[in-house]
C-alpha cells in the first residue's frame, strides 16, 4: 500500500511531500504522537519549499548572471567607493522593483558594477523575481540576429517577460542610429512593466553625448533615468586591491 502511494507521489512530482513522507516513516518516535493534520501539514509545507527552490534554481539559471554567487551580504561598504548602505538595504525590501523603478551604476572600470548588479539581480531571484542579464555588446548582436531570422518580436516578448533586466556596460561600444533605436524599443517594451539595471563606465551626464542622435538620446535618458536609483562607485579598481593585498600576504 505504502509503495503504491510511493510510486504516486512519484508519478506526481510531488518529491517534497514524498521525502517528508520517508522521513516520518524512517523516525516514527518523533511523529507518533502528533495529531494527522499537522504530520499531513509538515508534508504539504516540504512540498511546498521544495517546489520554491526548484523555482528559484530555474530563474538563476534563466538570469546568466556573470557573478553567480554574488550577495548583497558580501558588500565592501569601504567609505572610498561611496556605496550608501542605508540605499543598498532601501533596494534589498525590492519595493524599486514591485514600482519597476529601474538602478543606474556608474564608475570607472573595476569599481565592482557589474557584481553589485549582479549581488542585487541574485538577491531579487531569490526572492522570488525573474531576471536577466545581457551585456549591451551582446544585446546588440543578438538583436541584429534575431531580426535576420525574423524571431525578433518573439525574442522581444521574451525579454519583457522578465521582471529585471540588467544592461551591462553601457558606452563601451560605439551605437550607430539603428543600434541605438533598437536599444530604445527595448527598453520602451518594458516601460512601467519591469525594471532595468544599468552599468556604464560614463557618467550619467555624458550619456546625451554617446547616443548622438538628439531625439534617441532624449527618449531612452528619460525611460532610464527619471524613475531610477542612482550609484557611483568610486575609488580604486577592486581587482587592484584584492591583489595588492594577496602581494602583501606573500
Amino acid at each position: 500500500m505504502i509503495n503504491h502511494t510511493l510510486e504516486q507521489m512519484t508519478d506526481l512530482h510531488l518529491n517534497g511531500m514524498k521525502n517528508a513522507l520517508l522521513e516520518q516513516m524512517e523516525q516514527t518516535h518523533l511523529y507518533t504522537e502528533m495529531p494527522f493534520e499537522e504530520r499531513f501539514s509538515i508534508l504539504v509545507d516540504n512540498e511546498v519549499s521544495e517546489r520554491k527552490n526548484r523555482r528559484i534554481k530555474y530563474m538563476l539559471k534563466n538570469a546568466r548572471l556573470k557573478y553567480k554567487n554574488a550577495n548583497i551580504n558580501d558588500i565592501d561598504y569601504h567609505s572610498k567607493r561611496g556605496l550608501d548602505k542605508k540605499l543598498i538595504l532601501s533596494l534589498s525590501n525590492n519595493d524599486w522593483l514591485d514600482n519597476s523603478h529601474n538602478i543606474i551604476i556608474t564608475g570607472p572600470t573595476g569599481t565592482g558594477k557589474t557584481w553589485l548588479a549582479n549581488a542585487l539581480a541574485n538577491h531579487a531571484v531569490i526572492s522570488g523575481y525573474s531576471a536577466h542579464y545581457i551585456r549591451i555588446s551582446t544585446l546588440i548582436e543578438e538583436l541584429s540576429l534575431k531580426r535576420a531570422e525574423g524571431d525578433y518580436l518573439k525574442w522581444l516578448k521574451k525579454i519583457q517577460k522578465f521582471q529585471l533586466l540588467i544592461l551591462d556596460d553601457l558606452g563601451l561600444m560605439a551605437l550607430s542610429t539603428e543600434q541605438t533605436q533598437e536599444l530604445l524599443e527595448v527598453i520602451e517594451s518594458r516601460s512601467t512593466i519591469g525594471s532595468i539595471i544599468v552599468t556604464s563606465q560614463l557618467p550619467i551626464k555624458e550619456w546625451y553625448a554617446y547616443f548622438k542622435n538628439p531625439t534617441l538620446a532624449d527618449a531612452i535618458m528619460d525611460r532610464l533615468i527619471h524613475n531610477a536609483y542612482k550609484i557611483n562607485l568610486k575609488g580604486e579598481s577592486m581587482r587592484k586591491v584584492k591583489n595588492s593585498i594577496v602581494i602583501s600576504k606573500n
